[in-house]
């Protein structure tokens, strides 16, 4: 018998026809079905409603019992034969949906030959033995209910082996699936464009194919990456702005690698022609010394384009060379457009990203993002994925070496998105597959992909020779037709055009481009937008503008209160209870507040001024190490509070977010967010402070270049746990000397905060003051719950951010022979050390900020010293890391005559820190170095020829 397991599995996709065909058999003769199948069988005849999941499946019983119940028994009564074959057509349909598209027309080249499918074969299920006029139900089908065999089989081919392949059957969702297969096989594309939209469709294929040609003649050798092999981009990119604009779309963001980039800029979003060419001959107007530029591929536009829904935004995101990097950054970019527009189903902007396919198959972050598409903070109601597929992968020609999977899309499937692959020679095909992905996203709000299987009729750039690692491949490419020389013929054949006017196409369009004419659909101009955003308050600002950030003590004390209420009933864990309590003496004044406390009055200060704050990381909610509790669990029943969410009636959006287990694409994503919501404090928490290694290529490639490359602004606040505790060699440094490597031009802000106050200042400072560039903070772990690391309340309402904090203790400055410098959590231990050995003839100074350097303010520092001889620099890393080899030239420049500048730190080193206890308890070395002058000369040759 089966199990009631078997029977709930069986009824997935693979196993509809086995079922109905099992049905047959208990229409004939009840008894000869097991009886669990029996009773399932009898319930469905019924009109209550059961198991919902499996409605195609039942819809089709129920319409074979129908014909039962209207018909004599005698005539229509099964025979074990007749349900047999039944069966087999049943099986046969359900084949060419399951694996149709390994046998579609999706090559143009036609390079391999295409697998033997036996489930589409039927002679493989003995349908070839039987009168093709015969005529058989055909059960889910989105066609008539009976139909002679010969068309069955017709209709399956038609649809699911022609120049379209859709896999969709892996999708668990029963009305998705349904609402596939009404589309595709329901209104077969045989019904086609119009002769308008055919003349359309032609007139964006020579466009495609005249910029490349114009750029290949005028500009040779001059790389470019063209889209010639995939032309059919352009009616693609074409047709799903316009289709998109009909549904209510008012915005779209597209991200796409260097490959047909210049052909988008130009036959699509309407960058004037004259401003492409006078990149490529090296003409710019931007000031160098500031603006560094990008090479014209890599280039971001934007536009505005009419469409029968009304204007639509188009923003193509500017893209550095790594590929996939550019998926989460459009990601986050939309979310912000969606959320200032309170779109919260993303009904008016759309995300659009368009890969290369070894690039989708091979770029990990491919996978991140899509893991990202789905979630409660990332989701951002579903991306339009298109691939150009040139079946290479840069100049690899074998699918065997770029990936393990069958397609480039099978990642994909871990989503359960739609994937329609499609013959890049047939356009209309490409238009059809367009529309039916478009409205997918809009029906279900997930993401879908087109894959267009096309080729690179050029090497990978213009300067490469392909031939000489895909000789085969390049012989058919030579002598296949462009897309636009086949559809002219199939217009001309069909008297749609003549070839005169096919000729006057290409002579027009190549005029406009000598012209410098704009020869895309019309632009938009002066379009008034209450949605964007007016960066111009933010650009030209120095990191010197000030901000206040302190609050009064009346706001700042009711602020605190209104973060420690609870809801009725609310019971907190042990653990949280205590910190409440302990807040609420902070609250009180009765006792110093600590680093949680201080970084949570922060964000409650902003909020209640009207500043929107998102924050994510893994464990952002509660905090890695126990201290933020920004997300509260009733331990009754698991519900979440969220204080923060809780202030005012008229406060601010607050979201923290706990990421999914992605750095990557999660921090790609927090950057893209706040390069579209500059008034919107974004910050991304790593676990530890290494983690960000798995990002690296968002910081080098994004947050630290994206403004002297393409003049992007960006807010974003990257908080790295950092310090030396004795945990090992990963989870002690966040690796500070990188940072600092890449900073130039105050680019980006690297800071090292030692108390809750100061946490609480520089958040505030980074948006309240209009100077819009990454913030790069190395937050502490130990001093989370030091007991020095506490601030009065005077402290939160009397100052402001200290680039540099002087000494706190009072030490004659005139006795004072050594000055140490440091920054972080060392700091404390120096000073905890100098008090308990009553060392009074050096000082400890923090820098807070090590850049930009703040030179006057250190000088200010470092004045009342004036008998001091040694200049120290402590610091936990080695000496080839941490800030060291970054900093001590704006040290050297403050060292008067007689001073000596001197390093404290840990020997060269490969690994960030050492891995056994012991041995990092050999850290009271440095401190023991750096308070009583015994330096290591080993570590200090030539320090003071700088």
């Amino acid at each position: 018998m089966f199990t009631q397991l078997q029977i709930d599995s069986a009824y997935s996709g693979a196993n509809a026809a086995f079922i109905e065909a099992l049905y047959e058999e208990y229409l004939r003769d009840p008894e000869s079905v097991p009886e669990d199948w029996r009773n399932r069988f009898a319930r469905l005849n019924r009109r209550e409603q059961v198991d919902t999941p499996h409605a195609p499946v039942r819809e089709t019983f129920r319409k074979l019992a129908r014909e039962r119940a209207n018909t004599s028994s005698a005539q229509h009564c099964l025979s074990p034969l007749a349900a047999e074959q039944q069966a087999a057509v049943l099986r046969l349909i359900n084949g060419y949906r399951m694996r149709g598209h390994q046998n579609a027309n999706l090559d143009p080249l036609k390079l391999r030959p295409q697998p033997t499918v036996p489930d589409l074969d039927p002679a493989f299920l003995q349908l070839d033995r039987l009168d093709p006029t015969t005529h058989f139900n055909t059960g889910s089908l989105a066609a008539p209910d009976r139909m002679p065999l010969k068309q069955i089989i017709e209709l399956v081919r038609r649809v699911y082996c022609g120049t379209i392949g859709a896999e969709y059957m892996h999708i668990t969702n029963t009305h998705e699936k349904r609402w596939i297969q009404e589309r595709i096989e329901g209104r077969p594309r045989i019904e086609g464009a119009s002769v308008d939209e055919k003349r359309w469709l032609l007139t964006l294929l020579t466009a495609a194919e005249g910029i490349e040609k114009h750029l290949h003649s005028r500009y040779v050798g001059q790389k470019r990456f063209s889209l010639e092999g995939g032309e059919s981009l352009i009616p693609l990119l074409d047709e799903l702005i316009q289709h998109a604009g009909r549904n209510g779309v008012e915005e779209t963001v597209i991200g796409m690698a260097h490959r047909g980039r210049i052909n988008v800029l130009t036959n699509i979003l309407g960058k004037p022609p004259q401003e492409i060419f006078d990149e490529f001959e090296g003409r710019i107007e931007r000031d160098p010394a500031r603006y560094v530029g990008d090479v014209k591929y890599h280039q971001g536009f934007s536009t505005d384009i009419d469409t029968p829904g009304g204007i639509v935004h188009i923003a193509l995101g500017f893209n550095p060379s790594h590929l996939e990097i550019i998926n989460p950054v459009i990601e986050g970019s939309v979310r912000a457009r969606q959320q200032r527009r309170g779109d919260r189903k993303g009904e008016q902007v759309l995300p659009v990203q368009i890969h290369g396919d070894s690039a989708f198959a091979g770029q990990g972050v491919v996978m991140e993002t899509l893991n990202l598409s789905q979630t409660r903070g990332f989701s951002t109601g579903g991306t339009v994925h298109i691939i150009i597929n040139n079946q290479i992968g840069f100049t690899t020609s074998n699918p065997l070496d770029t990936r393990s999977t069958l397609y480039c899309t099978d990642v994909a499937k871990m989503v359960q998105a739609p994937i329609f692959h499609v013959n890049g020679d047939d356009p209309e095909a490409v238009l059809f597959v367009t529309r039916l992905a478009l409205d997918f996203r809009f029906r279900f709000n997930k993401d879908v992909l087109i894959d267009m299987v096309c080729y690179r009729r050029l090497g990978h750039n213009e300067a490469d020779e392909p031939a000489v690692t895909q000789p085969e491949m390049y012989k058919k490419i030579r002598r296949h037709p462009t897309v636009r020389e086949i559809y002219t013929q199939q217009l001309i054949a069909d008297s749609i055009i003549s070839p005169s006017q096919a000729q006057a196409m290409v002579e027009n369009y190549r005029k406009s481009l000598e012209q410098g004419r704009v020869v895309s659909r019309p632009v938009i101009c002066a379009v008034k937008n209450r949605f964007a955003v007016d960066w111009r308050h933010f650009h030209s600002v120095a990191w010197t503008c000030p901000a206040t950030t302190s609050l009064p003590t009346e706001q700042f004390k009711s602020l605190a209160q209104r973060l420690l209420e609870l809801p009725n009933g609310f019971e907190l864990h042990p653990r949280v209870e205590k910190i409440w309590r302990e807040r609420q003496r902070m609250a009180n004044g009765d006792q110093l507040i600590d680093w949680g406390f201080g970084e949570t009055l922060a964000y409650a200060s902003l909020l209640t001024e009207g500043c929107p704050v998102r924050l994510s990381g893994q464990d952002a909610g509660r905090g890695t190490f126990f201290h933020r509790h920004a997300v509260i669990h009733n331990q009754v029943d698991g519900t979440p509070h969220i204080p923060l969410q809780h202030l005012a009636d008229d406060q601010a959006n607050f979201l923290v977010i706990d990421s999914l287990l992605s750095e990557e694409a999660v921090l790609g994503y927090e950057y893209g967010y706040a390069t579209a919501e500059p008034n919107a404090l974004t910050l991304w928490e790593a676990q530890f402070g290494d983690f960000a290694n798995g990002a690296q290529v968002v910081i080098d490639q994004f947050i630290s270049s994206g403004g002297e490359k393409w003049g992007l602004l960006c807010g974003l606040v990257m908080l790295l746990p950092h310090g030396y505790e004795g945990q090992g060699a990963e989870h002690s440094s966040a690796r500070l000397e990188r940072y600092l490597q890449l900073c130039a031009n105050a680019n980006m802000q690297v800071c090292v905060p030692t108390t809750p106050a100061q946490i609480f200042h520089m958040l505030r400072r980074q948006i309240l003051r209009p100077f819009r560039h990454p913030l790069i903070v190395m937050t502490p772990k130990s001093l989370l719950r030091h007991r020095l690391a506490t601030s009065p309340i005077q402290a939160f309402t009397e100052d402001g951010f200290l680039n540099v904090i002087g000494e706190i203790d009072e030490i004659d400055p005139e006795s004072v022979k050594r000055i140490v410098l440091c920054a972080g959590k060392l700091y404390y231990e120096l000073l905890e050390t100098r008090r308990s050995r009553g060392i009074t003839d050096t000082a400890i100074i923090r820098i807070e900020q090590l850049y930009p350097f703040p030179s006057d303010d250190f000088a200010q520092a470092i004045a009342p010293y004036r008998n001091a001889e040694e200049l120290i620099w402590c610091q936990e890393e080695p000496l080839n890391q941490g800030a060291w080899n970054q900093i001590k030239h704006r040290f050297a420049e403050q060292v008067a005559a007689g001073l000596q500048l001197w390093f404290v730190g840990r020997p060269r080193t490969a690994a960030p820190a050492v891995g056994y206890r012991p041995v990092h308890m050999q850290q009271q070395t440095l401190i023991d170095e750096a308070l009583t002058g015994r330096i290591n000369p080993e570590m200090n040759p030539m320090v003071n020829q700088l």
